[in-house]
């Protein structure tokens, strides 16, 4: 199974692009949807003993949460701790069970690519990125977005010049969604036929 691992920072379209591949056939994990339904089972009472008052009716306040752990090094690496581990559990059944149906393809949608060390597991990384004025526009434009937890974000995430330094192959998505289809299409034209590794159920 060939593994491609989709990342890009905020604002850059990523959610767009993993919606396109899935359209175009592909299975796409979702570590942003694995954490919501992590944060409304398994990981509440863990995160509640970790950061009291951040969970509410079984389930965890994203936004409490994010108030206490952003700009706080030590808190937002005890959150990871807690996470990045389930999130790998997750990922490994996707592959399993996408491999023991034989599919020749899957997409692992992963913001912190880079930052969580996460290269090794794929075959071929594929940044989505766009024009920063672009993305700036973006993000400030989302509900409850402010500059400074804008910058508070990007604070955590390597640069999008270094991301893209190391992508295999690089999406735009500054020039509308039919030029990023047809970069997509491009892409799993040159995938056709590629090995990938082998995934033990």
């Amino acid at each position: 199974m060939l593994i491609i691992g989709l990342t890009g920072s905020i604002g850059m379209g990523k959610s767009a692009t993993s919606q396109m591949l899935r359209e175009a056939g592909l299975v796409v994990h979702d570590a942003d949807a694995a954490v919501h339904e992590l944060y409304a089972s398994t990981a509440v009472p863990l995160i509640e003993a970790e950061f009291p008052g951040t969970t509410f009716e079984g389930r965890v306040d994203r936004h409490r949460l994010a108030e206490r752990v952003l700009g706080d090094a030590a808190a937002l690496g005890n959150l990871e701790s807690l996470i990045h581990p389930m999130i790998a559990e997750s990922r490994q059944r996707f592959l399993q069970h996408h491999a023991a149906r034989g599919r020749k393809i899957a997409v692992l949608d992963i913001p912190l690519l880079f930052e969580t060390g996460i290269e090794p597991e794929v075959d071929l990384i594929l940044v989505v990125t766009a024009a920063p004025a672009v993305q700036r526009q973006r993000v400030l434009s989302r509900p409850g977005m402010t500059p400074v937890r804008f910058q508070q974000i990007l604070q955590k995430q390597m640069p999008d010049s270094r991301k893209r330094l190391r992508a295999h192959a690089i999406i735009w998505t500054d020039q509308g969604f039919a030029a990023a289809r047809r970069q997509i299409e491009g892409l799993l034209r040159a995938c056709a036929g590629m090995a990938g590794r082998r995934i033990d159920a």
